[in-house]
């Protein structure tokens, strides 16, 4: 029986013999029930009070029976106790070490800064698609979700430097902060943004006017969920049938239409010809609906005569068998 279990059929024993104790105070010495009570009481604290009338024999055995039974269930809810409580401490200690263990060894991860209804999402996508990640928290009321959840996490504020190094931001691909204040994401962006300058950072504000802000501070990305929200909200009403399709290719959880960015290597097959040639739709099966260039532009829905140039993005979409396979043309997807 482990620890928790004995210590709740320790307790219920001793709220059960209170019940026969006064029962039988009741039934042996004619009690009433508040005596009775009170004789029970006193007697399984053994405070040495006086009792409430004398005691016949039979009386003074089912009292000895009653201390007896009493001290020993106390000392077994007693010992139950500790060992609930040292078996907890030694659980979380033994978790912690092995997590702080897991999370050094990661590389190219992202970080969470915040577990608040956005960073659970976020974590739940992430998981989903086998991103690894770490969550940086500092409420003490999530930490119980992330144990839950079996989340690798690092306990404290995510604009300290050491909570980030923590969190191995020196080995990161990414970091999302979604703190509840702006304050909060612009200090985590600047400190993250020092400690890692290659980081691709997203960042949220809730203000609109905080958006340069967070951009100063090193933000590559800030998102208002207001904003965003509302533009998906009017799209929802003016052209359901297309929010409906951009679900099902972005956020389904079935997964059999994705659709993800692909960057051209030099070593792609097809780097270097054109969209005709490349074999990218006989092969695989994708369809290019964009093309990023090196200046940061997009080409949407590419000329079959547009040149793949190492380097460049393509935003394709497809099911994952199909993505899969221009995995293989390509070298490697990268998100």
């Amino acid at each position: 029986m482990n620890p928790s279990r004995q210590f709740k059929t320790a307790v219920l024993s001793l709220i059960l013999l209170v019940g026969i104790g006064t029962v039988g105070f009741m039934y042996i010495e004619g009690m009433n029930i508040l005596d009775a009570l009170y004789m029970t009481v006193i007697t399984l604290t053994t405070v040495g009070f006086r009792e409430v009338e004398p005691l016949d024999a039979y009386g003074k055995i089912f009292t000895m029976v009653v201390v007896i039974v009493g001290v020993t269930l106390a000392f077994w809810a007693l010992g139950s106790l500790v060992d609930l409580t040292v078996s907890e401490r030694l659980w979380r200690s033994l978790r912690r070490r092995k997590m702080e263990k897991e999370i050094s060894k990661m590389r190219n991860h992202h970080i969470i800064c915040g577990y608040g209804r956005m960073g659970q999402q976020i974590a739940k996508d992430f998981a989903q698609h086998n991103v690894p990640f770490v969550v940086v928290e500092l409420n003490q009321e999530q930490l119980p979700k992330l144990d839950a959840g079996e989340i690798a996490y690092i306990e404290g504020n995510a604009s300290d430097d050491k909570t980030l190094i923590a969190a191995g931001i020196k080995h990161a691909v990414g970091l999302v902060t979604v703190s509840p204040s702006d304050q909060d994401n612009v200090f985590i962006t600047l400190t993250a943004r020092v400690l890692n300058p290659k980081l691709h950072i997203v960042a949220r504000s809730i203000l609109e006017e905080n958006e340069d802000k967070l951009k100063r501070a090193g933000a590559d990305v800030v998102l208002s969920p207001y904003v965003m929200g509302g533009r998906r909200m009017a799209t929802a009403v003016l052209r359901p049938h297309v929010i409906e399709f951009l679900d099902t290719a972005m956020h389904s959880e079935n997964l059999d239409l994705q659709i993800e960015e692909v960057r051209i290597k030099e070593a792609a097959k097809f780097a270097n010809k054109t969209i005709r040639d490349s074999g990218i739709r006989q092969k695989s099966g994708c369809i290019i609906l964009a093309i990023k260039d090196g200046g940061g532009q997009f080409a949407n829905n590419p000329s079959p005569d547009r040149v793949l140039k190492p380097g460049e993005i393509m935003i394709v979409m497809g099911s994952p068998t199909q993505l899969t396979a221009l995995e293989k043309m390509t070298g490697r997807a990268e998100a």
